[in-house]
Parts: structure tokens; C-alpha cells; sequence
């Protein structure tokens, strides 16, 4: 259906979630077990967030144009130069601070629909653009965090999980600053924002994240 794609049956891919739910569980770093069970997995969020997309202006472009994010197709420098604040200026300096990169989203392998695989590549590839809207870091409150954020918007079964049991890894301290506070604003930003991949994110660049932020309906980080 599209390079790399590998067809499996049902059965296979149960067997597929329940092996990878199990790693990613077990090693919640491992990203290769969370992109397979976010493949195999989301049969029902897929579709749903693909419609939502094409019933969006921005959000049909996006899925006529096929643009991603790769280090091949970002002006660094130029990001880099950006105003502080900006979302490219504040994207770049996500990246360098926690020593990631947009290289490391694995391609879709197991989704059997064209567009769909490309939906799901689209939301890993803007997956390190909500840690910059959403002000989290990548250590394991942060990813928590984002994840109960992305559960609600996209309604992925990987996400829910994420934010279920990704908790279990935590302090008493921070499992009070999350239960208190980040999980009640995630949530209600989550509910508030509109899609997130309705966003052409690559024509905002220059946009402040603030007024990025507002727009989509997220709520100011606390």
C-alpha cells in the first residue's frame, strides 16, 4: 500500500499489540514497541481523526499536501534565528535542549490504509511540537503529561495507556504535582483544543507560542 508497509491479519495484529503493549510498559522509552501499538491499535481513532481533518480547511491541506517534518526539510539555522518565543525559535531549542530529533519517528508499517498510515505519521511527527506548546520536558512527568493531553485530542488507545500507567514510574512528589495539577489542565486543555493536526504547523513558525496556543485553545501552562 505504501514503501514499508507490511500487511498482517487480525490475529497477527492482536498478537502484535499485546507484545508491544507489554515492552512499552516495560520500557516505556522504547519507541519502536509505542509506534507499533499505536499502529496496530488504532483502527477506530484513525479514521475519526482523519475525517477531522478533511472537514477542516487547514487540516484537508495538510492531507493533500503531505508535508512532514524531518531535519531534511527544516531551515535550522533559519529556525534558529527566529525571535524568541516564536514557535520555531521555541521548537529548535525543544529539540537541542532534550538532545531529540524529528528523525528518530519511526514510518508507518502495520496501518493497511494509505492515508491513515500518513495520519498517524503526521501525529508522531507533531508529537514533539505539543511538548513545546504544552511547556514539557521529555522526562517521564513530561511525556505523562503530553500524553494524557494527546489521549483526549486523538483518542488513541497507545495514548490512553501512556497516561494510565506511565504514573506507575513516578515519585510520591511528582504523582502530586500530576494529580493536582498538570493531569486537571491536561485534561481541559485537551477537551478545549481543537484538533491538533489541523494545524499547518510548518506556515506558523513565525507565530509567538502564545498566540498559537490560544487559538488552538490550550490553556496556559501552570
Amino acid at each position: 500500500l505504501y514503501p514499508g508497509h507490511i500487511p498482517t491479519s487480525p490475529l497477527q495484529k492482536a498478537l502484535l499489540a499485546a507484545g508491544s503493549a507489554f515492552m512499552a510498559l516495560y520500557d516505556p522509552y522504547r519507541h519502536d514497541m509505542v509506534a507499533v501499538l499505536g499502529e496496530t491499535t488504532g483502527c477506530l481513532a484513525l479514521p475519526n481523526l482523519r475525517d477531522k481533518m478533511k472537514h477542516h480547511p487547514e487540516g484537508y491541506r495538510i492531507l493533500q499536501e503531505r508535508p512532514c517534518i524531518r531535519l531534511s526539510t527544516l531551515d535550522m539555522a533559519r529556525l534558529r534565528g527566529l525571535p524568541d518565543g516564536t514557535l520555531g525559535r521555541e521548537y529548535v531549542r525543544f529539540l537541542e535542549d532534550n538532545k531529540v530529533s524529528p528523525d528518530t519517528r519511526m514510518p508507518p508499517k502495520f496501518v493497511d490504509d494509505e492515508e491513515l498510515a500518513y495520519v498517524i505519521q503526521r501525529y508522531r511527527e507533531v508529537h514533539d511540537l505539543m511538548h513545546t506548546l504544552l511547556g514539557m520536558p521529555t522526562n517521564m512527568l513530561g511525556e505523562v503529561v503530553v500524553k494524557w493531553f494527546e489521549a483526549i485530542q486523538t483518542g488513541l488507545p497507545m495514548c490512553v495507556l501512556g497516561a494510565a500507567f506511565g504514573p506507575l514510574r513516578l515519585s510520591a512528589r511528582k504523582l502530586q504535582v500530576l494529580a493536582t495539577k498538570l493531569v486537571p489542565w491536561a485534561i481541559r486543555s485537551g477537551r478545549n483544543a481543537s484538533c491538533i493536526l489541523n494545524v499547518y504547523y510548518e506556515q506558523r513558525w513565525e507565530q509567538p507560542v502564545e498566540s498559537l496556543r490560544e487559538e488552538i485553545g490550550i490553556f496556559p501552562p501552570p
